[in-house]
């Protein structure tokens, strides 16, 4: 097998359920190529999958994926609460096993260079693929939206690393990078004050102050009438889940706000659970490869 790698593709469709059924038998249609999770929220308009492939065989899935997303995804007709600028939003890769973050890199820019050769598309590189610095969190790039790109496009400071130094008329502009493994956790609240997820968002993220490894936004669940304060949380290791959802049920509790539930969007490490399992359970000294039945039968399969 040749080096492996996870992908996390986000595109900008969360409402039309046959687009998202298509973008999923795309992916599965490619030898090789695993689909190992996906899911479309409402409110945020948006889908994100998650694939495990090796190089060529996940390029051409993530190809016959924007095929669909350009021809299905007009993001002059799209409203959500979760900030994007192009139909196929970002990507990035996760180098796993032995595959080198370096490896990882390489697959982001041959990635963006087809993008840019099939689709027109313009494209930028962010994370450990990032062409500077002031690419390196996607945040950045994607501040003013598909409606502001082209303002933005005509700084000379953001030149584009592939494609046109223009917007696509309907599918915006990607952004492809390369990173480790994060988890993408949400906490609802039990109200919909958005100000209170707002005020939240910016005591825990870490661009404001907060935790260095977290990315958050309050946003509005109208589907719902509730708020939400969504989160990317980049190293498991500083900020373990269970840390981060008490800060923000102290947070929100300072508002007279419960929590009343938590998701995950796509794939988590396992560790990170059994880590909050140790917690809330207050195991004393938890092995899970010597307490939890699953491991032990694993194990006793690999033996």
């Amino acid at each position: 097998m040749g080096d492996l790698f996870e992908a996390v593709p986000n595109f900008s469709e969360g409402r039309d359920q046959e687009v998202v059924e298509a973008l999923a038998q795309e992916a599965r249609s490619v030898a090789g190529v695993v689909l190992l999770d996906y899911s479309a929220d409402v409110d945020h308009h948006r889908s994100v999958f998650t694939l495990m492939g090796t190089g060529p065989q996940l390029i051409e899935a993530l190809i016959k994926m924007t095929t669909v997303a350009v021809e299905k995804i007009d993001l002059n007709q799209h409203q959500g609460e979760h900030p994007r600028m192009g139909a196929l939003d970002v990507c990035p890769f996760i180098p796993l096993g032995q595959t080198s973050m370096d490896q990882a890199c390489r697959m982001a820019e041959a990635l963006a260079e087809r993008l840019a050769a099939d689709f027109d598309l313009p494209v930028m590189l962010y994370g450990e693929a990032a062409s500077q610095p002031s690419r390196n969190r996607v945040a950045d790039i994607r501040r003013g939206g598909f409606e502001g790109l082209a303002d933005k496009l005509a700084d000379p400071a953001w030149q584009v690393d592939y494609g046109p130094q223009a917007p696509h008329p309907s599918a915006g502009m990607t952004a492809v990078g390369a990173r480790p493994a994060m988890v993408a956790f949400n906490v609802n609240l039990d109200t919909n004050r958005l100000d209170v997820a707002q005020a939240i968002a910016k005591k825990v993220r870490g661009s404001s102050g907060g935790f260095p490894a977290c990315q958050a936004l309050g946003m509005a669940l109208t589907d719902r009438d509730l708020v939400q304060v969504s989160m990317n949380i980049l190293d498991l290791d500083s900020l373990p889940l269970y840390r981060i959802l008490e800060t923000v049920r102290m947070e929100a509790a300072r508002y007279g706000v419960a929590v009343l539930e938590t998701e995950l969007v796509g794939l988590a490490p396992a560790q990170a659970l059994y880590d909050s399992a140790a917690y809330y359970l207050q195991l004393a000294d938890f092995d899970p490869q010597g307490q939890v039945l699953e491991e032990e039968l694993r194990q006793a399969k690999a033996d």
